[in-house]
């Protein structure tokens, strides 16, 4: 992307932290969109990766045995263990960091937006972003296949949103808000729900 994403990922930790924080202690241990997962998970595997290091994450990586999914369960234990105030308070503190896992800065900012929407749409909660980074978001996940699989899951297909200034893809449309299609891109059925057109039903098939 031609511009700086570290502000909007900033502003979006600072703003799930606020969100977190307005939760009664009931909603934590509610299941979240990411399967096995509760929101507590999704808060510390979040505010753990706002700690990760290119560094640390390698270090990680190689003890976990190459498993993502086990590097990410590991890396989030110690905010699990934190009172659900002390979790927000360690979320908003990594609002000003920079430290990233290796790969594109894009990375972390489509992250906290898919991560926040699993919580949100878990507990029947619609949320906004800014219009400029729902753009960054959507034009990074499209291109992306390793781990996340948006670049298969919608070959073949148009995407158009309604709510903001982005499309891809040629082939049977699909419409709807920026935010679904995200979640969609990303693999959430759940995303689906707002979509329209011919191509919905194909994407369906593609999610989880």
């Amino acid at each position: 992307m031609a511009y700086d994403t570290w502000p909007q990922i900033h502003a979006e930790r600072a703003a799930l932290a606020d969100r977190l924080g307005a939760l009664p202690d009931d909603d934590w241990s509610k299941p979240s969109l990411c399967a096995g997962w509760s929101v507590k998970d999704v808060a510390a595997h979040i505010t753990a990766t706002g700690h990760i290091t290119a560094g640390s994450f390698l270090a990680g990586f190689l003890g976990a045995g190459f498993k993502f999914n086990a590097f990410a369960q590991k890396a989030m234990e110690p905010y699990r263990a934190m009172s659900n105030a002390q979790l927000v308070q360690e979320l908003r503190q990594t609002a000003s960091m920079t430290a990233h896992p290796p790969g594109p800065k894009q990375t972390p900012l489509g992250e906290i937006v898919v991560h926040a929407e699993d919580i949100g749409r878990a507990l029947g909660q619609r949320w906004t972003y800014p219009e400029a980074t729902l753009v960054a978001v959507a034009h990074y996940l499209k291109k992306t296949q390793p781990l996340i699989g948006a670049k298969k899951r919608i070959a073949g297909l148009r995407l158009e949103a309604t709510d903001a200034p982005w499309t891809t893809g040629s082939g049977p449309e699909v419409k709807g808000p920026a935010a679904s299609l995200i979640l969609a891109m990303a693999g959430r059925r759940v995303g689906t729900d707002d979509l329209t057109g011919p191509g919905v039903d194909q994407l369906k098939t593609r999610t989880s």
